[in-house]
């Protein structure tokens, strides 16, 4: 058994009404047993008559619990429907067959929008997860933030499986669809200076044409972006949106220029700005910390 199916079985088992978890409990076994493929995306389309489509909510428990399982997995964004989807997925007899990579693929060449998400939230949890990297770069490739986030955040898949060419484009291509960075797991890990090298060619060119810099692109800096990088984000620290001018903090706090950010504190009249410079001295420039400019979007 996939190690983590018995936490997905126990998070649905406690949420979902009596007559979704019949039809759940009814189509795990008829994929246990072995099915043709056809019928597995058959199950996988059929789900959303059966099974809410409302928010999974785990709590804390069971947050830390898949943790612990599978580190970088955070459910907290699953539904229930996309839960459901995994757990049929999870219960094909043999996942480290040799041909399990063609009974995924036969799946997404049947699947909507809806079952794509679920399929790509699946991957990281399959043996021999590896063997999916193509599927999961082509996922990759989508302009449909939905999908493009079940591959990308809140799973560990792209942080152990992409090689660096396929982690920068990741990287660049949620920033240019407006996905959240910083949900991107291990983010912070793989950082480097070609890929802050791309981060602020991408900055000249938005600003060559007249469009603002996305804040969560500082997130792939570090203290990788040299003297270019400061000067790009001192820029933006002179910018008259609040946003931007947050993200730059968190980029220039990144960069280590805390004495920058010390002389900005005293002047700063903006108080969602000097908050950020606050916690930003206090070492809060992680890459969740990140996750507070979205509520100013």
């Amino acid at each position: 058994m996939i190690a983590t199916f018995p936490l997905i079985d126990a998070m649905l088992e406690s949420r979902l009404p009596a007559a979704s978890r019949a039809w759940l409990h009814d189509a795990v076994r008829e994929i246990a047993s072995g099915v043709p493929v056809g019928r597995l995306a058959a199950r996988l389309a059929m789900a959303s008559r059966h099974v809410p489509g409302a928010a999974l909510a785990p709590d804390r428990r069971e947050c830390a619990e898949a943790e612990r399982m599978l580190p970088g997995w955070t459910p907290e964004r699953w539904t229930m429907l996309e839960t459901a989807r995994v757990q049929l997925v999870l219960a094909w007899p043999d996942p480290e067959a040799d041909d399990f990579p063609d009974v995924v693929e036969e799946c997404f060449r049947y699947a909507d929008a809806g079952e794509s998400c679920a399929l790509y939230r699946s991957l990281a949890h399959l043996s021999g997860a590896e063997r999916f990297s193509w599927r999961a770069g082509e996922g990759c490739r989508t302009n449909m933030r939905t999908v493009f986030e079940a591959v990308a955040c809140d799973t560990p898949y792209p942080f152990l499986h992409f090689d660096d060419d396929a982690w920068r484009q990741l990287l660049l291509k949620a920033v240019f669809i407006e996905a959240p960075l910083w949900r991107v797991h291990g983010l912070d890990a793989r950082l480097s200076a070609e890929l802050a090298r791309m981060a602020l060619d991408f900055a000249d060119e938005r600003r060559s044409a007249g469009r603002p810099v996305p804040p969560e692109l500082w997130l792939c800096l570090g203290d990788h972006g040299g003297a270019r990088g400061r000067a790009a984000l001192e820029l933006e620290m002179a910018a008259e949106d609040g946003r931007a001018r947050q993200g730059a903090v968190l980029g220039l706090a990144r960069a280590g220029a805390i004495d920058l950010l010390r002389s900005a504190l005293d002047g700063e009249r903006d108080g969602a700005v000097r908050a950020t410079i606050e916690r930003a001295l206090r070492g809060r420039s992680e890459q969740s910390a990140f996750a507070s400019l979205e509520g100013s979007r």
